[in-house]
């Protein structure tokens, strides 16, 4: 298998698209222990909603991660989940940003949550500019066969 190490520029992408996930995880318990930023839902309601939306992100992120790593052999990889949305791994850390401030029922982990929307769309033009200029044509077709980056029907 082909050890892949990504480019200086894009592993700082990654440590910017993850901080928001890692103040989430350090804030959000912050909510419970001290009663603090507490979002106007009922504790049980944002719990479930929280957890639902967590395991999904979980089982979107587990699809890409197992996916990706039996597949990719520096080659583009267009099959899997990637028929249907080009990069479920950002779609994922979304979804585990938002399911975690909902399980902790927090306020100041949702804010977190939305400011990371940018920083992921940031980051995902900025994979497509490379994967453009790595794959040429074969990426663009892929672009044009899905359409959607992280969200079918939406962006």
């Amino acid at each position: 298998m082909l050890k892949y190490k990504p480019p200086k520029k894009l592993r700082a992408f990654f440590i910017i698209h993850y901080s928001p996930l890692l103040l989430m995880i350090m804030i959000g318990p912050l909510t419970i222990v001290y009663n603090v930023w507490k979002m106007p839902l009922d504790w049980m309601l944002a719990f479930t909603i929280g957890l639902i939306i967590f395991l999904l992100g979980t089982f979107v992120y587990l699809k890409w991660e197992i996916h990706w790593h039996k597949t990719f052999h520096g080659q583009l990889v267009t099959d899997g989940i990637f028929r249907y949305i080009r990069h479920p791994h950002y779609t994922s850390l979304l979804m585990v940003g938002f399911g975690l401030a909902f399980f902790f029922n927090s306020f100041a982990a949702l804010v977190i949550a939305v400011i990371a929307i940018p920083i992921m769309i940031w980051s995902v033009l900025d994979e497509e500019k490379l994967l453009i200029k790595q794959y040429g044509e074969e990426y663009k077709k892929f672009m044009e066969k899905t359409p959607w980056r992280m969200i079918p029907k939406i962006f």
